[in-house]
């Protein structure tokens, strides 16, 4: 099979991005050592600068407008995590001036638009220590193909003159929010001075809404990330946006978007969370970032489709699926009817094993979606078994039911219409606490869901690949994304899984994809170990169709990495301090401190150290009380996430925060009490979508299954109006 795919042209964005990543990569290689620098080798940077500058359209005045009522505006376009080789657009309107003022890190300047005229000044001491003298030494002016080099200490004001607005490259050997002890004089022959603020803000190229959707139908790769928090998200986003909180970003975005050089677009509501997500993104290497002009409000008002809920790819999917491949269903009257007079009937719930000990119907056995066609045939060896596969609501119910009917299994399938909660509806009970019990396949039942599965991969044209390709996929990494997953059971996983693979159980990467796979059009190549799951999985991938889905046998023998799946957490702040748990407890007993925790209202209100209120990060600063001596400490399940948030406001300089190492879970652990409920929750649902099932008023909670009900039904018509979902299903197969 072909493994190459046609290379796409290039957005102006991508294009930009590239000759940036160029530029940042001589300036490097020239200026090595960036607090050092010496002006010889500033002066060859500077060459290079002069020239990005030239290529006046990567800068378009539609994705780096000015700010109305402003006369400056300042967009970043590269920074490390340490604040080093900071490049930033300035732009200006006609006349824009700033006094003398000096940088205290090195800087260069060239010009892309605009004739921007510098006056240089040297400084010096004078007898009264609160003023210095300055003296003119040069002037330059800077437009298109000119430049300057200034020093650390040298001192300059900069005007626009003539009659048109100013764009002008400003390089930086520390970026502007870390250059705190900058001056500005009084005037040109000095005298007193005081130290400035860096930027009040600081923005980042911007994508108009049919761009956008223009790359979303285009064949480039591209990730679009939304940065609210997941119950903002889930009220009103665009189909393809994932969720990626701003203060999870360090948890989640290489998870999401693997690849450094990939295009990213970020979406809030209307840029008040986007531009700080792309800076953090920037700094934490991440190349190719812009924001939707904007953001949700912005798609809105141009009349674009918008949905709400979650993982809503997946679940349109399954809609479409029942839609044109008219899926079979059984309501929960028939299906009760059969169980109770004792039919030869099976019910499966394809669900995950820990929702299976959740909730479930009292006769129903799990059986997750990767697992169906694996598993199936112990549970129903009789072909005249009549197999029902169950879930929540409606989309794994489909999903699982077409997944058994598409291999061609011999028995009549069918969805139970609307799931537990039609069952629920309906005034019947559910089982609470039982444990999946998976049955395994003997020879002769793996060889027959082997040859199902098979003939399942090749209609849906996905095959293999082998080490060599593999080994090529992974030296392209830099130009394509590359996901690899073991789609088998978290036993399985954790036993013993090949190094560098992520672990996402086949159902679930189906069922949310938008938590797995941001980047659309990437590569992702499934490792089977058995013959069945990875291509039931990879063939329903490949219908989804956003994604180029392989195929990979692990050798004999391989070695094996065994244990939980590795957690990358990106660092581009300072740590703040830990505590553990028998410090907060001390400190708590004294009054010393006031406790947050930052990661989950339903973790909250299940426990949580007591007298903590929870917040969401991007509102924590909203709630810090004024600064009485007391520390703040912040709290998540393992301390991970707080320590991460931590960092930020330590860093941003609200106060001085801690955080509890090992979060709730190492409290526990000490035998320390847990606070329940949901007093203190601060933030209400910004964190989550509320599922109806925690709804404890049973009238709301039934209302509550009728709308969700309602709304997947209508998604169909909803991706219609969309019309960029690139589904493409495969035929049914043969009994």
């Amino acid at each position: 099979m072909s493994t190459t795919a046609p290379t796409p042209a290039h957005s102006k964005h991508t294009e930009r991005a590239q000759a940036v990543r160029g530029f940042i990569a001589d300036a490097r290689r020239l200026a090595p050592d960036a607090a050092n620098a010496t002006r010889a080798q500033l002066q060859e940077v500077a060459q290079r600068l002069q020239a990005l500058g030239l290529r006046r359209d990567l800068f378009p005045a539609a994705a780096f407008p000015l700010t109305p009522g402003r006369p400056s505006t300042i967009y970043r376009l590269a920074e490390d995590a340490n604040g080093a080789y900071a490049l930033y657009l300035s732009l200006g309107e006609p006349g824009k001036a700033q006094p003398p003022h000096d940088h205290t890190t090195w800087a260069i300047i060239a010009g892309v638009s605009g004739d921007e005229r510098n006056e240089v000044y040297a400084r010096t001491k004078s007898a009264d220590p609160l003023r210095d003298t300055l003296t003119h030494t040069q002037r330059v002016d800077v437009g298109p193909g000119g430049s300057i080099v200034l020093g650390p200490d040298d001192v300059h004001t900069i005007e626009l003159i003539g009659d048109q607005p100013g764009a002008h490259l400003h390089f930086y050997g520390l970026a502007l929010d870390r250059l705190h002890g900058r001056v500005v004089f009084e005037s040109t022959e000095g005298g007193t001075y005081r130290r400035f603020s860096p930027p009040a803000a600081i923005y980042h190229a911007r994508l108009s809404a049919q761009e956008l959707q223009d790359a979303l139908r285009g064949e480039g790769e591209i990730a679009v990330l939304d940065v609210r928090e997941a119950g903002r998200y889930a009220r009103r986003h665009l189909l393809h946006a994932a969720p990626a909180p701003l203060w999870r970003l360090e948890l989640l975005a290489d998870r999401l978007v693997p690849r450094r050089g990939t295009r990213i677009v970020l979406v809030d509501d209307d840029e008040s969370l986007a531009h700080q997500a792309a800076a953090k993104l920037a700094r934490l290497g991440w190349t190719d970032v812009s924001v939707l002009a904007g953001g949700t409000d912005g798609w809105e008002r141009e009349g674009r489709e918008l949905f709400s809920g979650t993982n809503v790819p997946s679940k349109a999917f399954g809609e479409i699926i029942e839609h044109e491949k008219h899926t079979p269903w059984i309501d929960v009257e028939e299906l009760h009817e059969r169980v109770t007079r004792g039919d030869d009937i099976v019910v499966v719930d394809s669900r995950t094993p820990e929702e299976f000990h959740h909730f479930t119907l009292p006769f129903s056995h799990s059986l997750p979606g990767a697992e169906l066609v694996y598993r199936i045939r112990e549970l129903a060896p009789d072909p005249k078994t009549f197999v029902v596969v169950n879930c929540a609501g409606r989309t794994r119910s489909i999903v699982g039911a077409q997944t058994l009917i598409d291999a061609g299994i011999p028995n009549r399938v069918a969805s139970l219409r609307n799931g537990t909660m039609e069952w629920l509806l309906s005034g019947r009970e559910l089982a609470y606490g039982r444990h999946a019990a998976l049955p395994e396949p003997d020879a002769q039942t793996l060889d027959a869901a082997r040859k199902l599965a098979r003939d399942v991969a090749q209609r849906a044209g996905i095959g293999y690949i082998d080490a060599a390709t593999l080994r090529a996929f992974d030296a392209e990494q830099s130009q394509r994304t590359l996901y690899r997953f073991d789609v088998r059971t978290r036993e399985e996983y954790e036993t013993g899984h090949l190094e560098g693979w992520r672990w996402a159980p086949g159902g679930q990467l189906v069922q949310a994809t938008d938590e797995y796979l941001a980047t659309r059009r990437a590569r992702v190549v499934l490792a089977d170990w058995d013959g069945v799951r990875a291509l039931t999985t990879g063939a329903w991938l490949a219908q989804l169709g956003a994604v180029e889905v392989y195929l990979y046998r692990p050798p004999a023998l391989a070695p094996l990495q065994s244990g939980v799946e590795p957690r990358r957490v990106l660092r581009h702040r300072p740590d703040a301090a830990g505590l553990r748990a028998s410090a907060l407890r001390a400190a708590l007993d004294a009054d010393q401190a006031v406790v947050f925790e930052v990661e989950s209202r339903a973790a909250y209100e299940r426990g949580h150290v007591p007298g903590a209120r929870f917040a969401t990060p991007d509102r924590l600063a909203e709630f810090l009380p004024a600064d009485d001596g007391r520390a703040v400490v912040l709290v998540s399940s393992d301390g991970v996430l707080a320590s991460v948030v931590a960092a930020e406001l330590a860093w941003r300089g609200e106060r001085p925060v801690q955080y509890l190492l090992g979060g709730t879970q190492a409290w526990k652990a000490q035998g320390l009490e847990l606070a329940t409920g949901a007093a203190g929750v601060l933030t209400g649902d910004d964190d989550q979508s509320i599922s109806p099932y925690l709804f404890e008023d049973l009238s709301a909670r039934d209302q509550g299954f009728r709308e969700y009900l309602d709304w997947e039904l209508g998604l169909v018509a909803q991706l219609e109006r969309d019309g960029s979902a690139g589904i493409r299903l495969i035929p049914a197969g043969q009994g």
